[in-house]
């Protein structure tokens, strides 16, 4: 969330940083709802002043014998306690209203993050490995998958509806295989601590990591006000919610397996079919929390972890840099890493890094104590690490074979019972 005192001294840079966004005359809104706020604090300091002063009137009449005076200034000081409640109430419906305006503004995007509509307006910022080439037509996942009688997405959605998939045998295997993998690499080669989180969460949790109030149709709500978490960021991030850390504790590195659930309400006629927008997904996720001065460098070491499990993996990908109109709500700057799938004949995205400064932590209350003594906001950045679900699907089109089976890449050999290959059905 915004600190709207700065908003009221550096009010052009953030209009200008608000058009970024597409959004105008944020400012003046913002500003006139804090006006009628102070407005309204000032008042009642001025009501609390008068009924004070009235309150000694009482007792100095009394003390010379002035009941007429004194029964007066009763009368006044219960007048004035009621307006001054009246205005408390009206101060705390300014302070929502305020408050509820400013978790509705995205965060402010580095300046080098280029201007553009969409993500066709991305910047490329590297590739590699060369996508694959093959002496037949490749087909995509999930021909492969139910050719291998190892993917069912009919049976799913008979239980679950569409956007839903059974996984089995092989392929159940290879994604207990791939959170392993993964979970081995950050937690071994950069030292993040592994974490279990929960899958469900209040609405605070969701407020601090901005996906409410704005994104409330994206998410799953239970019966008793839950959610159901998009992503274990928002567990991960949560867990430095409401402290103060001493600047020797950071940086705090985390990382986490878990099923992640989307209604992917934005998204109709969009990847209806196969395993890359799904409802229900897991992924392997990374949380930095981090001193602000090391929060650019801290985006550079998550995107080179992701980086080394799809080169480790040895799938061809690209890294983009997400233009304004495609960074997200709470990011400063955003790295997508987009997989080559031969089946598509196009890199698609499979991990997003994003530096998201103060903001969440604002939200979350979330500081530090410098070496100074002085109380500063921590900085947050989240990655995928990668999506699994996602990388299945590039195994699948990058290592299939012509004759339907499927090679297992060597480094997940190892986790895969030392299997070097699935085999279709006959």
């Amino acid at each position: 969330m915004h600190d709207i005192k700065w908003i009221r001294d550096n009010k052009t840079l953030f209009d200008k940083a608000m058009a970024r966004r597409k959004l105008n005359t944020i400012a003046d809104q913002a500003l006139e709802i804090d006006k009628n706020r102070r407005d309204c604090v000032v008042e009642l300091q001025k009501l609390q002043t008068q009924r004070n002063e009235a309150s000694k009137t009482i007792g100095n009449a009394r003390a010379n014998g002035n009941e007429t005076m004194a029964n007066f200034s009763i009368n006044l000081v219960a007048d004035i306690k009621k307006t001054i409640k009246e205005g408390e109430v009206r101060e705390r419906e300014l302070t929502s209203q305020l408050n509820n305006f400013l978790l509705q503004l995205p965060n402010i995007m580095f300046d080098d993050v280029p201007d553009g509509a969409d993500e066709d307006e991305n910047i490329e910022m590297h590739k590699v490995g060369t996508p694959k080439k093959f002496d037949f037509e490749p087909k995509q996942h999930f021909d492969i998958g139910e050719d291998l009688g190892q993917m069912d997405f009919e049976i799913a959605a008979k239980m679950s509806g569409s956007r839903f998939v059974v996984l089995k045998s092989d392929l159940a295997r290879l994604e207990r295989a791939l959170a392993n993998f993964m979970l081995d690499l950050h937690t071994q080669e950069y030292d993040r601590e592994e974490v279990v989180v929960p899958l469900l969460v209040n609405d605070h949790a969701l407020v601090g990591t901005g996906q409410l109030p704005k994104f409330e149709e994206d998410m799953f709500k239970t019966t008793d006000g839950k959610y159901l978490i998009s992503t274990s960021e928002v567990s991960l991030t949560n867990l430095v919610r409401e402290t103060t850390l001493a600047e020797s504790d950071l940086p705090k590195r985390y990382t986490s397996y878990s099923y992640c659930f989307r209604s992917e309400a934005g998204s109709a006629g969009r990847d209806t079919r196969g395993m890359i927008r799904q409802h229900q997904f897991s992924k392997v996720e990374m949380v930095s929390i981090t001193h602000p001065d090391h929060s650019e460098a801290e985006q550079l070491l998550m995107l080179e972890a992701a980086e080394l499990v799809l080169k480790r993996l040895d799938l061809a990908y690209r890294v983009v840099k997400l233009c304004s109109g495609d960074t997200g709500f709470g990011a400063k700057r955003t790295f997508d890493i987009e997989v080559w799938l031969p089946g598509q004949n196009q890199y698609r995205e499979i991990s997003s890094v994003s530096n998201c400064g103060d903001f969440q932590a604002r939200r979350m209350g979330a500081k530090f104590k410098d070496t100074e003594g002085k109380t500063r906001f921590l900085h947050t950045l989240n990655g995928s690490g990668l999506a699994i679900g996602r990388t299945i699907v590039a195994i699948l089109e990058n290592y299939q074979t012509k004759n339907g089976d499927v090679e297992i890449p060597k480094v997940l050999q190892p986790y895969m019972g030392g299997k070097t290959i699935t085999n279709a059905k006959k």
